[in-house]
Parts: structure tokens; sequence; C-alpha cells
């Protein structure tokens, strides 16, 4: 769904109960830093530095031995008050892998400072780097790149955010470091005067107060944040602010996700989910798709009301799993394409994954339709609940009191589950192949028993689909078009972002705590996104999952979804990219496409990134969203190249050049 369906859409949404359209924002008041919580070493907001140990608790119980502690009275409120209740937050054991890391530093001019910009990642490594991001489990420097909020209107409220350029490593703990940070004439910037105070050690003597005593604590608390720094060579007597952070257990990132399908399966046993189908379209004779086939299944709901409506969420067990009530149920609809081919060679079984809260309807469109034509794939969809077109007015809801979020990622992990089912329908022998509109006039299955299911997904369908390939064990080849991760790094620099952005706007009209509540709703997301299985998404896998192989096919200068969070989901996932990757000039990088291996032809094999560039300009170099020139985000799937590279890997998985040792060159739609 692209900006302008997606504006008219949420046209009646923003007049939800309680607040009103383009409402002029309130002003802006500063925030209570000294409320039980607050970090006393950032007095800007008070969850600031983000992410940070500050707001754990150790936990011995954990894989990571922390705890997330959020403080209720620490947590962002809305204009009318209403503040974001932490308990979901509060059972992970750490923070996002792809956490942007936040801060404000009131003058600071990044180009003066000599801070690494998105242009070149490769100097966030150089030993007099004014801003280090430090892995204290490994001591090794991670690469990043730092930006200002080019969102925010006023300069005091403007948040520094870092992002990582390859995803942080489960249960780690990093430590970031500010130091010579300078003003646009160049003077050095002095750091906040409490952490200057800590820096010094003057929290240990003086009467005794709050102030004092929480500072006294955070200078323990930073202790070795402080001592793994100097061990790695980076001098903190001269830091504007430091501080340290624990990157979420891979167990806290996917045990619901895992428990979903090991739990339901398991009952499900070797039976296939229970279905029926509704209605079949015989097609023309001159159609290549022969067939359309929809009905539904029916699947476990883990969700906490009856079929698991839009704001349904988890239900917790004695174990902090997911509970499921007994005969709790979805029924899901499902849309299935079967190409003419199919009639006489069985197709490959394959999963579609639609884009932004769209329907199952969108494998039927023509690019997708094309696709399973010339390369006889029969293409199955089922809508992704948790941000599907049912689950738009949610969403939106959502946005404007952000303590309802959690219910989002828990129902996009039950639509995971859902295509994880319909993927057993595919390829179960009493599943689709028992029913007549699955087989010929014959009598024989269209659907190839004995090839792999292939997983296919664009926009969208890129960024969760990931997420469902990461935890298939049936899946072991995906091709994801268009495809990114990580929503708080998306959001911003997408076309998309617009019409929900007034939604936001007019419940939290400072622009430093959106920034601080994107990182928190990216923790819960990570559950069900790309985000948070990247680490496990390829020769990794997670318990009980086999290795996968993924296929990225960009667009340049994507407006919907950008280019620039594929590149950080290639590093993190080790895909390797076609090159020449863009006409010489066409990427203003000084190394363009920074520490991601070239593919190795003929034999190419594994996981792989290729740019399709259809002539677009360039994506921002801010985190804003692009807006010149048309939008080449549908241009790869409609590209007869990218999809013959796309079907021979999800048949094969081989990765076959077809752009002729040059730049791969999508033709524009318009």
């Amino acid at each position: 769904m692209g900006a302008v369906a997606l504006a008219a859409t949420l046209g009646a949404t923003l007049l939800v109960p309680g607040a009103s359209a383009r409402a002029a924002p309130e002003p802006v008041t500063q925030p209570n830093t000294s409320a039980q919580g607050c970090d006393p070493i950032d007095p800007a907001a008070c969850l600031l530095p983000f992410p940070s140990n500050w707001h754990t608790r150790k936990d011995s119980s954990t894989d990571t031995g922390r705890r997330v502690d959020f403080d209720p009275a620490s947590m962002p409120r809305n204009v009318r008050g209403t503040a974001i209740d932490p308990t979901e937050w509060n059972r992970s054991d750490g923070f996002s892998p792809g956490s942007m890391l936040l801060a404000r530093v009131p003058g600071l001019d990044l180009e003066r400072t000599g801070a690494a910009p998105i242009t070149d990642i490769g100097s966030s490594l150089e030993e007099d780097a004014p801003i280090v991001l430090l892995d204290l489990t490994t001591g090794e420097r991670w690469p990043y790149w730092a930006e200002l909020d080019a969102n925010a209107p006023d300069p005091n409220r403007q948040a520094l955010i870092v992002r990582p350029a390859r995803n942080l490593i489960a249960g780690h703990d990093y430590a970031v470091a500010l130091r010579d940070l300078k003003d646009a004439d160049g003077k050095p910037i002095e750091a906040p005067a409490a952490f200057a105070d800590l820096r010094a050690g003057k929290h240990d003597g003086g009467a005794e107060s709050a102030d004092r005593a929480a500072l006294r604590e955070r200078a323990r608390q930073l202790a070795p944040a402080f001592e793994g720094l100097e061990k790695a060579g980076v001098k903190t007597e001269h830091t504007y602010l430091a501080w340290d952070f624990t990157v979420a257990s891979t167990r806290s990132l996917s045990e619901r996700m895992l428990h979903l399908r090991d739990d339901s399966f398991g009952q499900l046993g070797d039976a296939a989910p229970e279905f029926v189908v509704g209605e079949v379209t015989e097609n023309p004779a001159d159609d290549p798709i022969a067939r359309s086939v929809r009905g539904v299944f029916n699947i476990p709901s883990y969700l906490d009301r009856p079929g698991g409506p839009p704001g349904a969420g988890f239900e917790y067990d004695e174990n902090g799993l997911p509970r499921r009530t007994e005969g709790n149920k979805q029924i899901a609809s499902f849309q299935c394409e079967i190409p003419r081919k199919a009639l006489q060679d069985p197709a490959v079984p394959a999963l579609y994954g639609h884009g932004l809260l769209g329907a199952e309807g969108e494998v039927g469109s023509g690019s997708i339709t094309a696709m399973a034509a010339e390369h006889n794939l029969a293409f199955c969809a089922t809508k992704w609940a948790g941000m599907s077109s049912d689950d738009l007015s949610f969403v939106a809801e959502t946005l404007q009191d952000l303590g309802k979020f959690p219910a989002v990622p828990d129902r996009l992990q039950q639509g995971i589950l859902n295509g994880l089912w319909l993927g057993r329908l595919l390829t179960h022998k009493d599943g689709f192949a028992s029913d007549e509109a699955f087989r010929n006039d014959s009598g024989t299955s269209v659907l190839d028993a004995d090839a792999d299911l292939a997983y296919y997904g664009n926009s969208q369908g890129g960024i969760i689909g990931g997420a469902l390939t990461a935890v298939s064990t049936e899946v072991e080849r995906s091709a994801l078009g268009v495809p990114g991760m990580n929503f708080s790094t998306l959001l911003n620099r997408s076309s998309n972002w617009a019409p929900f952005e007034q939604i936001v706007d007019t419940a939290y009209p400072d622009k430093l705590d959106q920034q601080v509540n994107l990182a928190l709703i990216q923790m819960l997301w990570d559950r069900g996104e790309t985000n948070g299985y990247a680490q496990h998404l390829t020769d990794d896998p997670l318990p009980g999952t086999p290795e996968h192989r993924v296929l990225m096919h960009v667009a340049f200068g994507d407006h919907q979804v950008s280019p620039t969070a594929a590149e950080v989901q290639a590093r993190t996932v080790g895909a390797r990219i076609h090159r020449p990757t863009v006409a010489d000039g066409r990427n203003p990088d000084k190394e363009p496409y920074w520490a991601i291996e070239p593919l190795e032809y003929p034999a190419a094999t594994g996981s792989a990134m290729v740019v399709w560039d259809s002539g677009a300009p360039y994506q921002p170099l801010t985190n804003t969203a692009p807006g010149e020139g048309a939008d080449p985000h549908g241009d790869p799937r409609n590209d007869k190249a990218a999809r013959a590279q796309t079907g021979e890997f999800l048949r094969t998985g081989r990765i076959v050049d077809v752009c002729s040792g040059a730049p791969c060159e999508a033709a524009p739609q318009g």
C-alpha cells in the first residue's frame, strides 16, 4: 500500500476518539528528569541516553544475567498525560540488536566533529573517531553512522542518533563513548554537569542528597564500561558522555515465536491443518494462470481474545510463554495462484508475503502471477495478522497511546505462525494436494511433492518474511523483494510514514520523545520482524531450525523501504552483493556498499543482495523520506530479468548473473 492510499485510508482513522487531525501540538515542556528511574547523566529526557543498563537490573534467571527494568514514572507520556506501561518491555533481558543509540548534545555539529556519516561508515572504526561503539564482550569496535534527527525543528530537542551498520550481537554488552564533540564554530562542547562530576569523581564527597546518591550509583554501574573503554585505548577523561547497555539474548528475542511454532506443530503432529476451499476461479485457456483458489484454514490462536482480533495480545503462562486457551482458534483466509504449466508439470509450492498493511489478494497481482507463470511456482498467501488491512485502525490507535503497542507484535507473531501453517498445507499430502482444486484433469496434484517449500515476499513481505524464514523448518530459500529490517530505522525514511506521522505529531509532539519512542517499540517489534532474527537467519540457525538462504532484491533510491536498512541486513546475515553494483557516480558513499563481499559467479550460492537501478535519485542522506523522481519500489519485481534470477534461486538455490557482468538495471514502471 503506497503513501497516497494510506493517507486516504487513514483520513477517518485520524479522528480517533480523543484526538484531532493535525491539531496544533501543545508546547513542549521540559521533562521531569528528577523522576524516579531517570538516568542522572543526561538531563534531556528521562530515558536518555538510550539504550542503557541504568534501566536494567540483575536477574540470574535470564541468559544475559539482566532484565529490563523501566520504572513506570520514567516512561514517555502522550499529550493526555498517559504514560507507557513498561510491563511488556520488562520481560526482555536486554535491548534491540538494531537499537539506535540516542543522546542529546546541544549545539553539536557532526561535520566539524568529524563523526562518521552515512556516506563513510568505515571511518567509524578509526582510532580517533569521536564516537566509539565498543563490544565489551569481545573488545571489538563496532561500525555505525551518526546523524542528527532532521525532523526536529527545535535544535534544543534534536536527537543525536548513532545507528549500528551491522546488527549488534545478541547477549553482548556494549559501551558508547562520545568525545571531542564540537559546535559549528569548531569549539569543544562541554559535558553535562552531572556526567562531568561523575567523570571527575565528585559524586563521592559532600553533603548527601538524592541526586548525589543516584550519581554515585551510576558511577558504580559504569565502572566496567569505563574499564573496557580504557582497555581498548579509548581515554575517558574528556568524554562528553559514556554509557553501556546489554543486547537481548537470542532466547529473549525468539522464544515466544519458537514456542508458538513448536507447541502448535507438536499438537498437529503428522496431520495437515484443517482447511476449506471456498471459491475456485478457472481462467481462460490463454491465461498463464490456470486457476485461483480461495478459502480458509484453522490455526491455534495464542492471543487472549477468541479468534485473536486486532488489539488482542499474549497471555503468559507460569514459564513466561504465550498461553493458548483450549479451543481458541484463528480462521485465516488464503488465496493461491496455480500456473497453467502446473497442470502438466507440478509446480514448486511457495508462500507469498504481501506488502504494507495489505491482504492475501496481492498474490494475484500482475508481477506475482508473472513470476508464477514464468517459473512454475504455485504461490499461496494469507494475511500478515498484526500488520494487514484488518489491523490498520488499531495500528493507528497505538500511535496515539504506545502503551497499546505490545498487541501489534504479539498478533504479528501469530500472523507468522499462520504463514507457517499455510506452508504445511502446501507440502502435506493431506493438505491442498488432497483437494480437487489443486489437481489437474487426470487427478494429479499440481503441487510438486518433492520440491522444497519456497518463500517470496515484497516490501513488508520482505521485512517480515525474513522472520518467517528464520523460524521455518520447511522453507530453506527465501526471496525478499525490496526488503529491509528495523522499523525504527525505516519509518522516518519511508514515504509511507507521512500519514502515520500526523498521528504521532498530535499525540507525542516532542521530536526527541518520538525518537525515544521509536527505539522503545523496536524492542517489541523485534519479536515479529527480521531485525530480531537476522543473526540467525542464514548460517547460524535457531534451535530446531535448518540453515536458510536468502536473495535480497533492492530498488536503488526506494521511496518506501530504505536501501540503507537493506545494507545493514546484508552485513548482518552475511549476504554477498552483485558487483559492479551500480554505475560509477550513482552512489555517493566513499566506499559504496561497505563491508559487503562480492558474489562469485558463475557458481554463486548462499545468500545475496542485488541492487536494481531504474534511474531514481539516491535516497536522502538524512533520516527523511525520498521525494524526488518516481518511486522505484515496484521496479525489480516488474523486471523480467530480476524475476528470472528470483525464480532460479527459489527453484534451485543458484544465483545466476542475469546482468551480464554489468550493474543490474530495471525499467522504470512510471
